[in-house]
């Protein structure tokens, strides 16, 4: 088959002739990919930034296609079915699954003695992306195994087409979570930095949330553009100050809730301290630029909401944890546990609440993946969103 793999940094191919992926465990399923999409997440893996990849590795993790195999104890689903696949694996049995904790499952990472070295205890597995999460072949291929598939597949009822439901597996809920974990309030202002995919969808879900007013930090006219008109009031930090612009909002209190779209490569311009990660980072003395981070903290109302989707890898320097806890500051973060709002979601989109489709910019074959992958880190073409299709 074709797929997507990481050869270092900077260098993703689309490589012929890599084995076809086969049954290992009897709830597994294969299957056929017909879309998937390359995330902001992956970018951190283009630019050598994510530690725990190796050569030939298969990227990507939001993917959806067609049931084609089955392992023998999977009377769950039946070959023919259309699926979503979440990003995130979980086996649903163990003591963090049952308590809709999927994405830090104890059982689904085939490498738990280097997660929990790394971060004193597993998380789950995570398709296409570093070893330190199980090292799983990604969706960006033409065929996958997905392990436990009886209970992590969302299947997709007739009527919807892949681009309406693609991104279940992966930004529309990470952007409701994020949200969700604001505890939005009529009277907030919510601030979420990143016009991003998921900043798309967190500006969506706070709107829905009934929010009292949503801005957006970022400085892309186009996705500044998409920001407004998901209802959102845009900040583009090349132009203004983005702590006074805030503040002026909230007649200088601060927004309520702050929510971190961004994560470890932020792209602040002006700021000395984000030139003074870009130093660091670049001599490996750092590993994440937490920009956005300390701004969030710096300007968040006391007694706000601190919520992070946005993915961090390693440490991070200079970071005002004083005010954090002076200002009374909750944090909540991590990775998505999307099966958590899947069923919800998806009825939202049956329904017509929302149409994930609005975030696709560009639509291409497998073989342009790595091209893309350029455009989107680059933020050329007007590219917000980029769907394969094997």
């Amino acid at each position: 088959m074709r797929a997507l793999r990481w050869h270092g940094k900077e260098d993703i191919r689309c490589d012929n002739h890599v084995p076809d992926p086969t049954i290992e465990d009897p709830r597994d399923a294969i299957v056929k990919v017909s879309s998937c999409a390359i995330c902001g997440s992956d970018l951190h893996l283009y630019d050598g930034f994510m530690p725990g990849m190796k050569h030939g590795d298969i990227v990507g993790h939001e993917f959806m296609g067609e049931v084609v195999e089955l392992g023998k104890d999977n009377k769950k689903l039946k070959v023919g079915d259309r699926v979503v696949v979440p990003f995130t694996i979980f086996c649903g049995e163990c003591d963090q699954c049952r308590r809709g904790n999927f994405s830090v499952c104890e059982r689904s990472n085939r490498n738990k003695d280097l997660a929990d070295k790394m971060f004193g205890h597993t998380t789950a597995g995570l398709y296409g992306y570093t070893h330190l999460t199980g090292g799983y072949p990604g969706g960006q291929a033409e065929y996958v195994r997905v392990p436990y598939a009886d209970i992590d597949s969302v299947r997709i009822p007739d009527g919807l087409t892949d681009e309406q439901v693609l991104f279940l597996g992966d930004i529309l809920p990470t952007g409701w979570q994020a949200a969700a974990q604001c505890e939005i309030e009529p009277t907030d202002t919510v601030a979420i930095w990143g016009a991003g995919p998921v900043g798309q969808f967190a500006i969506r879900s706070a709107v829905l949330m009934g929010a009292k007013q949503v801005v957006c930090i970022d400085n892309v006219p186009e996705r500044l553009s998409m920001a407004r008109a998901g209802g959102a009031i845009t900040i583009n930090f090349d132009e203004e100050s983005v702590v006074e612009r805030l503040n002026e909002l909230t007649h200088g209190k601060g927004p309520d809730k702050c929510i971190d779209a961004v994560g470890m490569e932020s792209h602040a311009t002006r700021s000395i301290d984000a030139l003074y990660d870009r130093a660091k980072q670049a001599v490996m003395l750092e590993t994440d630029r937490p920009h956005v981070l300390r701004e969030m903290m710096y300007v968040c109302r006391p007694a706000g909401v601190l919520s992070i989707p946005g993915v961090y890898g390693g440490l991070i320097d200079k970071i005002p944890f004083g005010a954090a806890m002076n200002k009374g500051l909750t944090f909540r973060m991590g990775q998505t546990h999307v099966n958590r709002w899947t069923d919800d979601l998806l009825r939202r989109i049956q329904e017509g609440q929302i149409d994930p489709s609005f975030v696709i910019t560009h639509t291409v074959g497998l073989e342009q993946g790595p091209e893309m992958y350029k455009t989107f880190r680059d933020k050329e073409d007007g590219c917000v969103k980029v769907v394969l299709k094997p």
